[in-house]
């Protein structure tokens, strides 16, 4: 089948066999990777948004921690103390 013609006599099968060929062709061209590229640059794009959200949210949760600090000082301050 490498580039040559075959013929069964049986119009499907010989459909099948052509079509199978072309993708064959395509695969071995690249023609196929623009496809590959696409899903890699989904995946990549999901692991930076799940990275990003870890980020925010160990920076919300410093916030607040520090937030509440600030908050308790300012409540138990004294005129003559610091915090």
């Amino acid at each position: 089948m490498n580039g040559r013609n075959f013929s069964t006599g049986i119009p499907g099968v010989d459909f099948l066999i052509t079509f199978l060929q072309g993708r064959v062709q395509r695969a071995r061209s690249g023609e196929l990777d623009r496809g590959a590229s696409a899903v890699e640059w989904v995946i990549i794009s999901a692991v930076v948004v799940a990275i990003v959200g870890v980020v925010a949210a160990i920076i919300n949760e410093a916030l607040e921690g520090g937030a509440e600090k600030v908050q308790d000082c300012i409540e138990g301050a004294d005129a003559g103390s610091t915090c």
